[in-house]
């Protein structure tokens, strides 16, 4: 079975699934209270929209989105296939994310990827589906499947701040690693997107900051 998160109440009934399931999750939602759902724009614009944020300021990222927004009406993988490289590269991406961006739309353009689709899939292989790309890291997979396609049981094992908000609430002596995390999260199939945005929430209430994926922003 696979959740979709597309509205607020789909959030709420999720939520309220996962503390029924686990009643451990009671006194984090107490503290966190309801998360607000985040969502992005989908397809090849959400998933490069992304890929150019990858490492840098919020501010640089930004700054580099306008210039090709500016240049491309729209950005779509059409454009990105048919622009030279160098002109990307002066817009102010590196050659690692202009390689990235290229893979990316000529596995659309040859129909072997659908991004839309993974919606779908199981989450865990559409999670393999994502990183089987060249450039596309585990976080970069995360963020387009949670906050792009509203996937209810995408897990950012990686995430520092949730990592940290679980240490907290479940009173661990260390914050855990991604395996396991993985480990962790296996109670709370299918709503661990769910799970990810409350335990967000949770790290923001207890830190007075945002997480930086539980930040992205549509």
């Amino acid at each position: 079975m696979t959740v979709q998160l597309n509205t607020q109440a789909d959030l709420e009934a999720a939520i309220h699934a996962l503390v029924k399931q686990d009643t451990r999750l009671k006194p984090i939602l107490a503290i966190a209270g309801m998360p607000a759902l985040r969502r992005r724009e989908a397809g090849f614009v959400g998933l490069a929209h992304i890929v150019c944020g990858q490492q840098l300021s919020t501010a640089s990222a930004a700054a580099i989105w306008a210039r090709l927004s500016a240049a491309f009406d729209p950005f779509d993988h059409h454009a990105c296939r048919r622009v030279r490289a160098d002109r990307l590269g002066r817009l102010g991406l590196s050659a690692a994310k202009i390689k990235t961006l290229k893979t990316i739309a000529r596995e659309l353009a040859a129909d072997r990827l659908n991004l839309d689709m993974l919606a779908e899939q199981e989450a865990d292989a559409a999670h393999h589906a994502l990183t089987s790309l060249h450039g596309i890291g585990p976080w970069t997979a995360d963020v387009y499947l949670l906050f792009c396609l509203g996937h209810g049981d995408a897990w950012p094992a990686g995430d520092l701040a949730v990592q940290e908000a679980i240490r907290i609430g479940l009173g661990l002596e260390i914050r855990p690693n991604p395996k396991q995390m993985a480990s962790i999260a296996e109670p709370w199939r299918p709503w661990r997107g769910a799970a990810a945005h409350l335990w967000w929430s949770f790290y923001r209430a207890m830190k007075k900051r945002e997480g930086v994926i539980g930040g992205v922003s549509k």
